[in-house]
């Protein structure tokens, strides 16, 4: 067996990649620092473009909550159009900003000195925005701050929730029957056609069920065993019946979705003669766009759920294959829009249309689905729009209260293009949301 080489060696033999490498990690400390420096930058521009914004709610006159919130969220979509982004993200960007100028301005500055990064200044942030006494939350800042100066992001993170914890004054009762108003199911895309369900819930219902299904994987994950070991003994010269390869994780999963899409739920206020068959005969209902040729098998192209989240070919086809019914798109073989669909009745055939030309809400940034949109007149009705493709599209709840409520306006060009205009002069044109269109062709590709 060869030597072991020392260190010493080692690092002799490879000294030009080792000064190398001093020199990009001195480096990236140096750009962190000054990445640091930009976004105290970003925090101190966002919070003032924000307390401009509620000085203006604050002047309002009208009652209404969500009159009085349109200055905010008009400032959201503003700042969204300049930046490429999504408004409800700017939104969260802008509360944080100031919430962090007015209740953690040492952090800030500790942010402009390049003392901390932004994963530290935003583990302070949320581990410590439920002080609302300005003594206590200032004291404890002191210390988080001084364990973010010399240790890592989720260190700090742990550290702060537990001091903020030990010095809150407001007992853990009453925290998480507030916290417990905050349940609810979301959904994140991943990619290859999988996506991440979430649930907020009470931490013993959580664990619960996550004990629960590691319980029940684990006795199928035991029956299967047994199926397998007792086929081989009856005989011994054959393979027998292929196990369950699934992970105890996978078969969880499997469980949960299983558990979800078709038990009855035990608590069920529906179930009566208004509601046949109460809670537990309710079923999801996705839009899924399947290109022709993978429904005939001939392609391996996915699919997609809402115009938002691909799906494999498989389960497509099978999805398909137990439809209700059918729209036929027919779509430009170049850029992809829709020119018409199949089906005539009136608003209904419009609907259809829209929903198979927008896939989801048009507003600068926004990927709402369908499902969850309005439609809008663009000129709107009362002033004299008229109910015609050419002024009617998709826009979420949220966008379509902006317009309808503020100074933002909405043109459509004949190809369907919207023009979004705001209150200080920005024009963004949204155009139609193209469709991946894949054309036969005996021809090579020209690459």
């Amino acid at each position: 067996m060869p030597p072991i080489p020392s260190h010493d060696s080692f690092w002799a033999a490879d000294a030009p990649d080792h000064e190398r490498l001093r020199s990009l990690v001195e480096a990236i400390r140096h750009e962190s620092m000054r990445a640091a420096r930009v976004h105290a930058s970003l925090v101190k521009l966002r919070s003032e473009a924000l307390q401009i914004a509620l000085d203006q709610v604050a002047r309002a006159r009208s009652r209404n909550s969500r009159e009085r919130e349109m200055p905010i969220r008009s400032l959201a979509l503003e700042v969204a159009v300049a930046t490429r982004s999504h408004d409800l993200t700017v939104q969260r960007e802008l509360s944080d900003a100031h919430t962090l100028t007015e209740k953690f301005a040492a952090t800030v500055e500790a942010l402009a000195e390049g003392r901390i990064g932004v994963r530290h200044a935003q583990a302070i942030l949320d581990t410590g925005v439920v002080l609302d006494d300005d003594e206590t939350r200032a004291g404890w800042e002191q210390v988080v701050l001084a364990r973010a100066e010399r240790d890592s992001p989720g260190r700090v993170r742990a550290f702060g929730r537990e001091l903020a914890e030990s010095v809150h004054p407001v007992g853990m009762t009453e925290r998480h029957a507030r916290a417990a108003v905050t349940r609810g199911v979301s959904v994140r895309d991943l990619a290859d056609g999988m996506a991440e369900l979430s649930v907020i819930l009470p931490v013993t219902v959580a664990y619960g069920i996550r004990d629960r299904l590691r319980r029940q994987a684990a006795a199928i994950r035991a029956a299967m065993d047994d199926g397998a070991d007792a086929a081989e003994t009856a005989d011994s010269s054959t393979d027998g019946d292929p196990t369950d390869t699934r992970t105890l994780a996978q078969i969880g999963a499997d469980l949960c979705a299983d558990l979800l899409l078709t038990a009855t739920p035990t608590v069920d206020p529906t179930a009566d003669a208004s509601s046949p068959g109460g809670l537990g005969a309710i079923r999801g209902h996705v839009q899924i766009t399947v290109p022709v040729l993978t429904l005939l098998g001939r392609s391996d192209v996915g699919a997609s759920i809402d115009g938002l989240t691909p799906i494999d070919p498989t389960t497509a086809r099978q999805l398909a294959a137990h439809a209700p019914g059918w729209d036929r798109v027919l779509c430009d073989p170049v850029t992809g829009t829709v020119l018409e669909v199949d089906r005539y009745t009136p608003t209904t055939s419009q609907r259809r249309f829209l929903a198979a030309r927008d896939r989801h809400c048009r507003a600068p940034g926004c990927r709402t689905p369908i499902a969850r949109c309005q439609i809008d007149h663009n000129h709107e009705a009362h002033d004299g729009g008229a109910t015609h493709l050419g002024n009617l599209s998709h826009l979420c709840v949220r966008h379509h209260t902006l317009k309808t409520e503020t100074e933002w306006t909405v043109t459509q060009d004949p190809d369907g293009t919207l023009r979004f205009h705001s209150p200080l002069g920005q024009e963004r044109r949204e155009k139609l949301p193209p469709r991946v269109v894949f054309v036969p062709d005996a021809d090579p590709p020209p690459f």
